[in-house]
């Protein structure tokens, strides 16, 4: 799995923020909650249309970016 199948930017979807393909759950969101101990299971029930590979596209998203390079996103609606 690639990361850019499941994250998109549109800007009519959520401001434009990077988010989860077929949700209107920015990636930001997942991120914040993992980094306060939120354990997956628990974010899927908070937010039912989240996958496990919505998940973990968000974690291979933050570490693309933490290594500080251009990164490209999808565009377009979904």
């Amino acid at each position: 799995m690639d990361w850019k199948d499941l994250i998109s930017v549109d800007p009519l979807v959520c401001h434009g923020r990077a988010c989860l393909k077929g949700t209107r759950i920015p990636v930001s969101v997942v991120l914040d909650n993992l980094a306060a101990g939120v354990e997956p299971a628990e974010l899927q029930t908070s937010y039912p249309t989240l996958t496990r590979h919505h998940i973990a596209a968000s974690l291979e998203y933050a570490a693309e970016l933490a290594r500080e390079r251009r990164v490209a996103l999808p565009t377009g609606v979904v």
